[in-house]
């Protein structure tokens, strides 16, 4: 199992320096992969595209570009030019986004979101190749119709042969889709004692493709990590970032997010922990998490701890353990990747 690191949005609590000696530390200490993340702030593109010129070894990955925020040919643009940056480390992961962000960000119509995405990867792949871009789908036209345009093809090369193609999905139809057309897969509020439920899922899209998942598919969820003696404190400190997701991460008719938590088996929970967000009550909504899922979803307690779950996200077919280390300062998060290092060795 390959270590990865989270940075997130840039800005949020770290200088420009914290984060590149975080990313630098990270690459010395053996970690595979750095990731970075957009939401309505940074961009993932340009922070990435500044790490390529100050590491030479990580793979720099997206986790992920916006696909409402950029249409396949940028994505595949961008993925080429950090491809040719990093001379060959670039890894590109990609999601649909939320409604919220869609729609009132990105002016795009939140729908039919597995054909767009299965449409949206095949221009893409189609695009790096350095293929003429004609494609005809349903929510996809290139070039269009009735206009000047004429199939254009990628004037730059990618390094490598093919830019491993991550998806972001937690739903069950989009779990499905990652495994019939990605390279990789990026859960988030993951569970690996539910894994053996989703590969089912992974398995189902792989046969649409002719394929199996096996380890040419990388597993890649994005896990937080505290390690501290302190577990009570160190559970309080995951259940701000937990509630904002299942209680605050879109419509009480639409959250991903809390009807994952509901597949978990904590459906009670999850609705109440909804409610509570939805009514302002977001210190509430934090302390009503239950233990037993702070517990699952994150990586978080003393040592010895931390080292048998790892042993359970490996044994549970985890290939790429993506951690965002949890502390408020850098000092704080270098040694969590520190320790973390040794307890993975």
């Amino acid at each position: 199992m390959k270590l990865g690191v989270h940075i997130g949005y840039w800005g949020l609590g770290l200088t420009s320096s914290d984060q590149l000696t975080l990313v630098q530390e990270a690459e010395r200490l053996g970690y595979d992969s750095i990731w970075a993340a957009e939401a309505y702030g940074s961009d993932a593109a340009t922070v990435l595209g500044w790490l390529a010129a100050a590491t030479s070894q990580i793979k720099l990955g997206s986790a992920i570009f916006q696909m409402p925020g950029r249409s396949p040919a940028m994505t595949a643009m961008t993925a080429a030019t950090l491809d040719q940056l990093s001379d060959g480390r670039f890894l590109l992961g990609i999601g649909s986004s939320g409604p919220q962000v869609a729609e009132g960000w990105h002016g795009q119509r939140f729908a039919r979101q597995l054909q767009r995405t299965r449409e949206y990867v095949a221009v893409v792949r189609k695009a790096l190749a350095r293929e003429r871009l004609e494609f005809h789908g349903e929510t996809l036209e290139l070039p269009l119709p009735d206009g000047p345009g004429k199939a254009l093809k990628l004037i730059i090369a990618p390094v490598q042969e093919s830019i491993p193609i991550y998806l972001a999905a937690i739903g069950p139809k989009n779990t499905a889709l990652a495994g019939e057309i990605a390279d990789g897969w990026i859960p988030t509020l993951f569970s690996p004692e539910h894994l053996a439920e989703f590969r089912p899922l992974l398995e189902e899209g792989a046969a649409r493709s002719g394929r199996t998942i096996d380890d040419s598919f990388d597993i890649a969820p994005t896990v937080s990590l505290n390690i501290t003696d302190d577990l009570d404190a160190g559970r309080d400190a995951m259940r701000p970032y937990i509630a904002l997701y299942v209680g605050g991460m879109g419509s009480r008719e639409r959250n991903f997010y809390n009807a994952l938590v509901q597949r978990y088996g904590f459906e009670d929970a999850a609705r109440e922990v909804q409610d509570l967000y939805l009514d302002g009550k977001k210190e509430a909504a934090a302390a009503a998490l239950p233990v037993e899922l702070i517990d699952t979803v994150t990586l978080v307690g003393p040592r010895d701890r931390i080292k048998e779950r790892l042993a359970v996200y490996r044994d549970a077919g985890v290939g790429t353990l993506g951690v965002t280390p949890w502390a408020l300062t850098a000092d704080g998060r270098l040694d969590q990747l520190r320790q973390l290092a040794e307890l993975a060795a």
